[in-house]
Parts: structure tokens; sequence; C-alpha cells
């Protein structure tokens, strides 16, 4: 495969596949994306702690269908760009809606999972004309999510990690240290049981692991949740809470597994109430929180029919 200029990340993120790799300008960094397939564009965003290669079964499935499939490494991750800043809501969404421009399209459906599915729900609200229809796996609208942190115990207790990736360089470490174990642990954690006992799932731990590894990608995703919990009491938390109070005016589609133990299923539950669209709700059975690798072919098929739908 051509070098890209995705520096050292390259043997890591570079997988090949039925799909190119490419790097695209926008919002002010360089985004590594992979694309397969022509048609109407779906761009979808992965969550922590993964890379594009957490849709490798979409990439090959939607391009199948007739859909042109583009998988990005967020800021921070994989071959992307890792400045020292840029990690709030308001630049992470504006990184997606340049890169739907710079992909030389008007609009996308987004596909986001975890902090890709946040990122989604907000760049839906913020940035409307760029987004055709939306589907977010294993993530609640952000005031929901809000919501169910501040009067669910349960839930607060499933993302006490958030709260351990506020302390100042010793997060860096865990994440890193004994070639990334602690990320092969979160996956388990998070994933159902059936996806544990696959060859598959060694082989995403193995890759995340080296992904997690790569120079300032820790700092980079960790940066992520330190905006989160501190933005709360801040102005830039007021304005980003004050814009997610305007409703979704796009399709949307939730997806989430059953048995998630990081997002709880009753956490998502509820989000339809910020949209003003149609909107559609699927609980994936025997799922943890990573379906479109848990229940790929599920997965796949509810995103075909939502794209293609009316």
């Amino acid at each position: 495969m051509p070098d890209h200029g995705l520096d050292g990340a390259l043997d890591v993120v570079g997988a090949r596949g039925p799909w190119t790799h490419s790097e695209v300008s926008a919002n002010g960094i360089r985004l590594h994306v992979v694309e397969a397939g022509t048609g109407p564009l779906v761009l979808l965003l992965h969550g922590f702690p993964e890379f594009w290669w957490a849709w490798r079964h979409q990439l090959t499935a939607l391009a199948d269908a007739g859909l042109r499939v583009v998988a990005s490494d967020l800021r921070g991750y994989g071959g992307t760009d890792k400045p020292p800043r840029g990690y709030d809501g308001f630049t992470l969404t504006g990184d997606i809606a340049g890169l739907v421009r710079a992909l030389g399209e008007r609009d996308a459906m987004l596909v986001g999972a975890d902090w890709g599915g946040l990122l989604a729900w907000v760049a839906a609200t913020a940035h409307p004309r760029v987004v055709r229809r939306l589907a977010v796996i294993g993530m609640p609208h952000p005031l929901r999510l809000r919501a169910a942190l501040v009067g669910d115990a349960a839930q607060l207790r499933a993302t006490r990690h958030a709260m351990t990736f506020q302390a100042p360089r010793y997060p860096e470490s865990q994440l890193t240290r004994d070639d990334a174990a602690y990320v092969g642990r979160l996956l388990r954690d998070w994933s159902g049981p059936a996806w544990r006992r696959t060859a598959d799932f060694a082989i995403a731990c193995q890759r995340y692991r080296a992904a997690m590894q790569i120079p300032a990608v820790a700092h980079s995703a960790l940066e992520y949740y330190r905006w989160m919990m501190r933005s709360q009491l801040r102005p830039d938390g007021y304005r980003f809470r004050k814009l997610m109070s305007t409703p979704v005016t796009v399709p949307t589609l939730q997806l989430h597994g059953a048995d998630d133990p990081n997002i709880l299923s009753r956490s998502a539950q509820g989000s339809g109430r910020y949209v003003a669209a149609p909107y559609q709700w699927r609980a994936i059975e025997g799922c943890g929180h990573f379906p479109a690798e848990e229940a790929p072919d599920v997965v796949s098929g509810e995103l075909i029919g939502w794209a293609k739908s009316d």
C-alpha cells in the first residue's frame, strides 16, 4: 500500500482491504479516511478506544449495497492529526462538517458510535445542512446522557472511568503501559460474551491496543472526556447545552446494545424527545457497547435500510 503521509501510524491504521486510504484536509487539520463504494455518502465515526477499523464490516457491506462509505479517524486518533487542542464539541463537529464538504459532497448520512455518536448528534444540530440522515449507536442524545449521569447512580458507576480520566498525566500512562493492556480490559468489560469468545475479538483487541500506543493518541482521546466534564461549569458548556436544546430535524435511527454495561440501555432510551423528525429505536439483543463489531450483519442491515428509506 502506498504511503499517504500517515507517519509511523501507517503500520497500525493502514490495514489492507477492499477500500482505499487517503488524507483529507478539513477544519485546519488532516484527517485519515478509508473509503469504499460509490453512491450517496455515508460517513462513519468511531468511538473510544477504537479507530476507523471499527467499521471494517460496514465498509464492505454498505459499499456492496451501492453506497459511498467513508470511515474517518477522528481528531487525535489513528492517522489523523493530533493537535494539542480542539477536543471540544464545537471544534470536533466542525471537523465532521468540513470533512463532508472536503469529500466533495453537499451532505451525508452520519453514522456514529460512542463518542462518534455523540458528535453525530451535535453535527445534526449544529450543521443540519450537511446531515441527510442520522444513525447513532451506543450513545444517547447529549442532554439525555447528562440527565442519566445526574439522576441514575448505576449509570454514573458505569461511566466512572470518565472521572478517573480527569487527572493529569496518570490516565495517559494507564492507557498505554503494559502494551495498552487497559484498552483490552475495557473492550472485554464493555462487550457482550458472544463476541468475546471469537477470534475477531482477539484481533480487535490487538489492533486497538496497538493504535492507542501511537504517539499522542492516548492524550488526545482523554481530552474528549476532559472537555466533557470540565465544561459543565464553564461558559462553553452552557453554550453547548443551549445548542443541544435545539431539536434534531433529520430522520434519526438509534441502535443500542441491549446488554451495554457502559452506556445503559435505559440511559439511551428517551433520546427521541430531542428529535423533531422521523425517529426509530432498536435494541440489539446480546450486544454490549460495540454492536457494529458484535453483530455486524444486523447493524449493516439496519444502516442499509435506513440509508435507502424515504
